[in-house]
C-alpha cells in the first residue's frame, strides 16, 4: 500500500497504482512503466543497421548516442507502415540498453490501479513481451515487457550489430 495525502494533512492508505506511458499501433493500446520511459520524441530518420535483428527498424542518434529502434510491429506480425511525421518515438531503457519505438500516436501518462492488471497467460496464453493487461473500462491495454522483447539470439545479434557500427 502505498500512502498519500489527505485534504486534512495526514496520510490515508491507497492500493497502488502503476504509471504507464500509454500509446497506439494500429487501433491496439500498448503501454510502458513510466519510470523506465525516458522521453518522446517526433519520428526522425531511422538509419540502416546492418546485420541487425529483423525486429529492428535500425538506429536513431540522439545526442550522440546510437540507439536502436525496435519495432512493435514487427515482433507481433502486424502489416508494416511506413512511419510518417505524425509518428512518434518512445525512447525507454532496458537491463541491457536505451531503445526506441516507434508508435502511431501517444495518448499520455495514465495511472492504472495494479489490482486492474492481469498476467498475460492468465488472459491470452502464450502472449510473449507482454508484461501484463489492464482490464480498463476503456477498453484492454496491453504493458510491453521491453527486458523480454528480444530473444537471447536477437540481444546476441543486435549487440553485435551495435558493436560494429561504434568500430
Amino acid at each position: 500500500m502505498t500512502p498519500t495525502r489527505s485534504g486534512s494533512g495526514g496520510t490515508t492508505p491507497q492500493s497502488s497504482v502503476l504509471g504507464l506511458v500509454v500509446f497506439t499501433i494500429e487501433p491496439q493500446r500498448y503501454a510502458l512503466p513510466l519510470p523506465a520511459t525516458e522521453r518522446i520524441l517526433p519520428m526522425v530518420a531511422v538509419s540502416p543497421l546492418p546485420k541487425a535483428p529483423d525486429v529492428a527498424l535500425g538506429v536513431i542518434n540522439l545526442h550522440g548516442t546510437v540507439i536502436p529502434v525496435l519495432d512493435i510491429r514487427r515482433r507481433f506480425g502486424l502489416p508494416p507502415r511506413n512511419y510518417g511525421p505524425s509518428a512518434h518515438l518512445v525512447v525507454a531503457r532496458t537491463v541491457r540498453r536505451t531503445v526506441a519505438l516507434p508508435v502511431d500516436e501517444v495518448l499520455g501518462v495514465r495511472e492504472v490501479p495494479a489490482e486492474a492488471v492481469a498476467e498475460p497467460g492468465r488472459v491470452l496464453p502464450g502472449i510473449g513481451h507482454v508484461a501484463g493487461i489492464a482490464a480498463l473500462e476503456d477498453g484492454l491495454l496491453f504493458i510491453q515487457d521491453l527486458d523480454a522483447f528480444l530473444s537471447l539470439d536477437e540481444e546476441h545479434v543486435l549487440a553485435e550489430a551495435l558493436q560494429e557500427i561504434r568500430r
